[in-house]
């Protein structure tokens, strides 16, 4: 059910509330100003472009969102997928695969989607987490010492490569104004952490650039004059082609950002005490998205450090993000064209810290401590993340755990022929010491699930000779697959070839009626279904009977 947050959180607003959010979003938007601007031109496209995401996209993030204190705009997660669209597809491409991205989002939503998000592994997210930090990192390395390239490679090594063989067109002075950013960032909330640092870095920087006239590229030296312009809607012919083009970069885009803006959520509910709806977060994520494309803005999320830094400062409500962007947009259309005398190394120097900040580098010294496979998961999306392409990076990491929980499920999973003596039942075990070789009695335990169900065939092949009846206890099995299935109807089919009785005992509710609407029950007979061991055991001596 879509129900967005603004319109409970309204029904007993107070004006003390509104006052504390008003604070809060007014100081919200101090810090995301200097960042939407960073963020903006690290993703490939203009200062403007960024603040533009950052109002309109968190205006709808507040508005129709899930969360109480959501704050959304762009964010470093987007950086390597928008570069990368930017590249191959140019800005229109980029437009409509944001679009297509709040699509898919929506209906993500109204599917219910939200809470199968938290089924990815962790492994998965910390690892591209951690892979798209140490790519932002590589991308703000040339305005951070301040390289006079003219092109640099888009790719990883190749970047690399470059900045190495170039290290002798350093500018000392921008690298200087890049650390000087950094240690303002970082030292400034140990002092008092009420202060925006990154904006009191980039002021001071800014100042410190201008009045010594430091030859250092600026924001307008590298996009020339910029103002505030009221952001317009835009539209961009959009046909099935193109559709079809940008379809992986928008399930891109859309499950990067629904992962992202619903780890957020629940980093703020773990804040506030709160329960965000995880459902009307993605539909008020995907309609952000699609004004964000329309107005020329990037993708947009639900941005971390920005949404705990609104419940720090007394934010409890989505008119707090509202006032954040109201703010934002005053700024733009006011102080715009002063953010041309910024220095790019300022600038580099905040993605530096976010970079830092974004990654979960505690992981990597605990790789020797977790499961092996985990390991591999996590390293294999981190580098692949790095060196190739994000999707790429989530493909393969979803793939992998998905055999790597198969073969989980195999080793929990197993087969057993009981022996006689470890039977509980007396009647059973008198019944089976009294019929030996002509009826067996086997355990299944965990899901019967993929690798499960072919060690269930194997047991069953390595009879050399089968019983008259055989008795398969299933008390131990919760559920069951497909597979798991056909491997039954296998076994049906290898007991009527050797006339032998199968007997199932002790099924649940839930497997019986799966089983029933494959149509097996019937298959093999309802008398076969036996609730205990009494039944199954009247049951072979019947058969025994008929039989001899």
């Amino acid at each position: 059910m879509f129900k967005p947050k603004l319109f409970t959180c309204l029904r007993d607003y107070s004006l003390s509330q509104f006052l504390k959010d008003v604070v809060s979003g007014i100081i919200v938007g101090i810090i995301a100003l200097p960042l939407s601007i960073a963020l903006g031109i690290a993703s490939g496209v203009t200062p403007q472009v960024g603040l533009i995401t950052a109002i309109i996209g968190g205006f709808f993030v507040s508005l129709l969102g899930g969360s109480r204190v959501q704050i959304g705009g762009p964010t470093g997660a987007f950086i390597i997928i928008v570069l990368g669209i930017i590249n191959q597809y140019g800005i229109t491409g980029l437009t409509v695969a944001t679009l297509m991205a709040g699509i898919i989002l929506i209906v993500m939503g109204l599917a219910k989607f939200g809470n199968l998000i938290k089924f990815i592994p962790y492994p998965i997210t910390t690892g591209f987490t951690n892979g798209i930090a140490v790519v932002i990192f590589s991308t703000q390395i040339k305005d951070f010492f301040g390289f006079n390239l003219s092109h640099v490679p888009s790719e990883f090594i190749e970047k690399w490569s470059t900045y190495f063989s170039n290290i002798d067109k350093i500018n000392p002075t921008a690298m200087l104004l890049g650390i000087a950013t950094v240690l303002i960032i970082v030292l400034l909330p140990k002092v008092n952490d009420k202060i925006p640092a990154p904006l009191v870095a980039i002021v001071a920087v800014t100042v410190a650039a201008q009045l010594l006239k430091l030859d250092v590229t600026t924001i307008g030296s590298q996009f020339g004059e910029i103002k505030g312009e009221l952001p317009r809607i835009s539209f961009v012919p959009v046909n099935m082609e193109m559709i079809q083009t940008l379809m992986v970069p928008a399930f891109a885009i859309a499950l990067l950002g629904s992962i992202e803006s619903l780890l957020s959520a629940v980093v703020a509910d773990g804040m506030i005490g709160g329960n965000h709806r995880s459902n009307t977060e993605l539909i008020g994520q995907g309609v952000a998205n699609i004004f964000s494309s329309l107005f020329g803005g990037i993708p947009v999320t639900g941005a971390i450090a920005r949404t705990a830094a609104n419940v720090k400062n007394g934010g409890r409500t989505p008119v707090a993000g509202i006032v954040h962007t109201v703010f934002l947009f005053i700024t733009m259309m006011t102080l715009m064209e002063y953010f041309k005398f910024v220095p790019m190394a300022s600038l580099a120097g905040i993605l530096v810290v976010v970079s830092y900040n974004m990654g979960d580098w505690s992981e990597f010294g605990v790789l020797n401590k977790c499961p092996k496979s985990d390991a591999l998961v996590f390293l294999s999306t981190f580098l692949l993340t790095v060196v190739f392409d994000l999707v790429i990076a989530i493909e393969i990491g979803i793939v992998l755990s998905v055999f790597l929980f198969m073969r989980r499920m195999a080793e929990i999973s197993n087969t057993n022929l009981v022996e006689h003596h470890m039977i509980e039942s007396d009647e059973l075990r008198n019944h089976l010491e009294a019929n030996k070789n002509e009826v067996m009695y086997y355990e299944i335990s965990g899901p019967f699930f993929f690798g499960a169900a072919d060690k269930f065939i194997q047991a069953i092949k390595s009879i050399t000779k089968m019983p008259k009846v055989l008795i398969i206890d299933l008390k131990e099995v919760p559920v069951i697959d497909a597979t798991g299935y056909y491997a039954l109807e296998r076994f049906a089919d290898v007991c009527e070839h050797n006339k032998t009785k199968a007997v199932f005992i002790n099924m649940n509710d839930k497997l019986y009626k799966t089983l029933d609407k494959y149509g097996f029950i019937d298959k093999i007979g309802k008398d076969n279904f036996c609730v205990d061991m009494a039944e199954a055991t009247s049951e072979s001596e019947k058969h025994l009977k008929l039989v001899s």
